[in-house]
């Protein structure tokens, strides 16, 4: 009988998850992963701070659009083949015992990616797969010995930052190019899941305060993100601002990575918060504004905050002497505070990419090319990218698996 072939180009995390799991599926399967690079999962190893945040428990996520901007309506398909819970009981069974965080955030038990690489190293050794390093798939010709083709090779490259004419004169990465020419299409790749650099002074002068519940979003639109905000020397990140940066992904390429940007500090609606000052203003009187702080926000942020002294060498104001105009201003300061982001945060430590094959060109029941037979495409080379928490990683163990049961399926 003759032995059937896969090659899998990219070997990162959705490119072991697919070679293991089709070895399970078929034995006979010969199966070999090409990375470009000298080392494979180098992401894996990075991620979640060196201890791989490898799902979530999806608690409170009543629709995938929640935290996939792009490709939601595809893995709700695929999540009836290979979801969240088959995948936290698939790591446990091969062996990597896993925890679920406060914040639904899943992580190896050990707290260390080795625990997940060491796994998909193991399994690869144990079952013949071929690993070839240092070699770049510049053609499919080059895989021609090859029944099946599978390319996982994570997010394109990517020239975040430029303008569109600059990105075209640039061409098109080889990936891209030896895809292109095979007839798919492509969805412009920029970078998503980064953090702001912004200019403003008196917030950067805060480095290193969290702010555990604030909303961010950008004014005129319909963007916005909530959660813990972290204030840095260049600007702003923490899990609010990178949820946003996923949101606004395609609209902040288009500005340029310039664009207006409001905090809401409390996560409360203006009213609310009105009506909290009007009372503190009543029950404490002859308490200062600088130094009696109602919302327990960081006392260096509600000094950036609130009505300054009129003048050098001023005591400043007590809660009694709260005017209307002061009351507006500082309403305003809470609950939309204005800063403008200019640019991304100077690290070229991106991990996730939004755009790539664009779904239209794939069979959305076994992620095969709609243009040539028996090749598959897996992972965030896919146009499909979701906001931190684990979401970007259980994307790449759900096509990766839907590819293994498709190609097995074949004749």
């Amino acid at each position: 009988m003759r032995v059937k072939s896969t090659a899998v180009v990219g070997g990162g995390a959705a490119g072991f998850f697919l070679a293991v799991n089709l070895k399970e599926m078929m034995p006979e399967m010969e199966v070999t992963i090409f990375e470009s690079g000298q080392r494979v999962l180098r992401k894996v190893e990075v991620s979640g701070g060196g201890r791989c945040n490898c799902t979530n428990s999806f608690r409170g996520v009543s629709d995938l659009s929640q935290v996939y901007p792009r490709g939601h309506r595809l893995l709700k398909r695929l999540f009836h083949v290979f979801d969240y819970r088959d995948a936290f009981e698939w790591f446990e069974r091969h062996g990597v015992p896993l925890v679920v965080q406060d914040d639904e955030c899943v992580f190896p038990r050990a707290q260390d990616s080795h625990a997940i690489i060491d796994c998909f190293l193991s399994l690869a050794r144990r079952y013949g797969v071929k690993i070839v390093t240092g070699q770049r798939i510049a053609s499919l010709d080059e895989l021609a010995e090859y029944e099946y083709v599978v390319v996982t090779t994570g997010g394109l490259p990517h020239t975040g930052g430029q303008t569109h004419a600059e990105r075209a004169s640039t061409g098109p990465t080889p990936t891209m190019g030896w895809l292109v020419a095979t007839g798919h299409e492509i969805v412009e790749p920029v970078p998503s899941l980064f953090s702001f650099t912004v200019a403003d002074d008196g917030l950067r002068a805060l480095q290193g305060l969290v702010i555990e519940d604030s909303t961010v979003f950008l004014p005129g639109t319909k963007l916005r993100a909530e959660g813990p905000l972290l204030i840095t020397h260049w600007g702003l990140s923490g899990p609010a601002i990178l949820k946003l940066s996923s949101y606004a992904t395609r609209h902040l390429a288009d500005c340029g990575y310039r664009s207006p940007l409001a905090i809401n500090w409390l996560s409360k609606s203006e009213a609310d918060v009105r009506t909290l000052l009007v009372e503190t203003s009543a029950r404490q009187p002859q308490k200062m504004l600088t130094t009696y702080n109602p919302f327990g926000l960081p006392q260096r942020l509600w000094t950036l905050l609130v009505p300054q002294p009129p003048k050098e060498g001023g005591v400043g104001l007590r809660w009694g002497e709260l005017g209307k105009k002061d009351m507006n201003r500082l309403v305003n300061a809470l609950t939309n505070y204005s800063c403008q982001i200019e640019g991304r945060a100077p690290f070229k430590d991106e991990f996730v990419t939004c755009g790539g094959v664009s779904l239209s060109s794939v069979n959305p029941i076994t992620l095969e090319s709609r243009s040539v037979p028996h090749l598959f495409f897996a992972g965030e080379v896919l146009d499909i990218d979701g906001i931190t928490g684990g979401f970007n990683f259980q994307a790449a163990w759900t096509t990766a698996y839907t590819v293994a049961k498709g190609i097995t399926a074949l004749p």
